[in-house]
């Protein structure tokens, strides 16, 4: 029986690797770090998260909280890895980023059917050779070898974005006195006035009525940043006269819209900031009890709590310029930035011309893409990818067929919008309700809706996993 070979040991990578060695089959890991390194990574563990810590939303009433109960429920690696490394994040998912990579690194490297050699593979492998069949996982930062060759193989459809990462500052560099810890919609916040009810307002304070939530903690899991009018008016003319390091046409420049550079949001307008990540939308001082006019939250980034980082605060500004800018949010003027935000070169490939819902590619059955070079979006998606690209390369190295779960799974419904949507207009995509086969009959009411999806979903999941039992693929 023939080995898998993997190309990429990021988030898809090293779950394709534990799928296909979970079910009998040889896999090797072949892993270009540290050999060769990227513009962003800086270390030679695998699965290696170079943007931000969080994996979103860790509930049932949100399509990620579907995608990440799926994925356990299939014994997924990398779910494994970030309960074990989670760090407080409210109602999310957020990992102590280097303790889920040295864990990742550990579990796969110990496993009796996985090989991991560190080389740079500079071409896509032969349809039928020794490396057959082969998952390309190189995630967005495939290097420039490697993505010219695969280019070749898929012609035009081969596309590329721009993304940026976020500054981490330590912890005991924040001021307290002015930063307050509160996750949004506190429950305790509004315990004494009830759901509903408004509270006293400064006049250049956002009027929004109190809806209660959930916090893992009393205090809650954020440090909040709060800005006044005046304060805020001034960040903003400092920010959009920040140096960009890079790209300078804001307008032509191809970003990923659900990971935009700070200044190019702020470039679109005065208070776009404040109706996206400065959004002051649940949170209250607790000092003067009133909603700031905008804040910045910090979240944390490491298990110890020793190093936090700037949510929604990608950028790409010059490191000279980032330390002047973000040393005017309020609580960060003594800030000391343990990382400064960078801008990547994300590349990836038109799903919809490129791949069928099994991950593979339309022209070779032996060839399979996974992770963000494939087409989808964020680290939950990537590895959803590489678990069914990894399970389906497996059974086609035993002989049988690769398999599709359900449209009402949230796997299913990715895989099948990474090869079905409209290419002409494609970008990488995070799972989303929208795109699940919705129900026949849908109630009004919105949380009973999402519940039935989940319901549905997980169902259908649980038969099809006992049909791959019965089958024995």
């Amino acid at each position: 029986m023939p080995a898998v070979h993997i190309i990429g040991a990021g988030l898809a990578g090293s779950e394709a690797a534990w799928q296909a060695a979970e079910t009998g089959v040889d896999v090797v890991i072949h892993e270009m770090r540290p050999v060769r390194g990227t513009a962003v990574h800086q270390t030679g563990g695998l699965a290696e998260l170079v943007c931000s810590n969080s994996f979103r939303g860790d509930k049932l009433d949100n399509a990620v909280g579907l995608l990440k109960e799926e994925m356990r429920r299939l014994g997924s690696l990398i779910m494994r890895a970030a309960d074990e490394a989670r760090v407080p994040a409210g109602a999310a998912l957020a990992v102590d980023r280097h303790v889920f990579s040295r864990r990742v690194t550990e579990i796969v490297s110990s496993h009796p059917r996985i090989s991991l050699v560190r080389e740079e593979v500079v071409r896509v492998p032969a349809a039928g050779g020794p490396w057959s069949p082969v998952v390309i996982a190189t995630g967005p930062l495939t290097s420039d070898a490697l993505s010219a060759d695969i280019q070749l193989l898929v012609g035009d459809q081969h596309l590329s974005f721009y993304d940026a990462i976020s500054p981490i500052v330590l912890a005991e560099s924040i001021d307290l006195s002015k930063a307050f810890r509160a996750s949004r919609w506190n429950r305790n916040v509004w315990s004494a006035s009830g759901p509903g009810t408004s509270t006293t307002l400064p006049t250049d304070a956002v009027p929004v009525l109190a809806v209660p939530g959930e916090s893992a903690s009393p205090e809650g899991d954020y440090l909040n940043c709060p800005f006044t009018r005046d304060q805020y008016d001034t960040f903003y003319d400092a920010l959009v006269a920040a140096e960009s390091a890079t790209v300078h046409d804001f307008d032509t420049a191809n970003f990923f819209e659900g990971c935009l550079p700070i200044e190019v949001m702020a470039y679109r307008g005065r208070d776009t900031l404040r109706f996206g990540p400065m959004k002051p939308v649940g949170l209250t001082d607790p000092r003067t009890g009133r909603f700031p006019y905008a804040v910045v939250q910090l979240r944390q980034d490491t298990l110890a709590g020793d190093h936090f980082s700037l949510v929604g605060f990608q950028t790409q500004i010059k490191w000279g310029d980032q330390a002047r800018v973000l040393r005017m949010i309020p609580g960060l003027e003594q800030a000391e930035f343990v990382r400064y935000g960078m801008v990547h070169r994300n590349t990836y490939i038109c799903g919809p011309k490129v791949l069928r819902p099994t991950w593979q590619t339309r022209g070779r059955a032996d060839l399979f893409f996974a992770g963000q070079v494939s087409g989808v979006e964020g680290y939950v998606e990537s590895a959803a990818s590489g678990l069914l690209a990894g399970r389906n390369a497996a059974a086609l190295a035993r002989g049988q067929d690769p398999r599709t779960l359900p449209r009402t799974t949230a796997i299913g419904a990715l895989a099948h919008y990474v090869a079905h949507a409209d290419p002409a207009h494609y970008q990488p995509s995070n799972i989303t309700h929208g795109i699940m086969e919705p129900l026949q009959q849908p109630p009004r009411d919105k949380a009973r809706k999402k519940a039935l999806i989940a319901e549905r979903a997980l169902a259908d999941l649980d038969a099809w996993v006992g049909e791959v039992a019965v089958s024995g693929r």
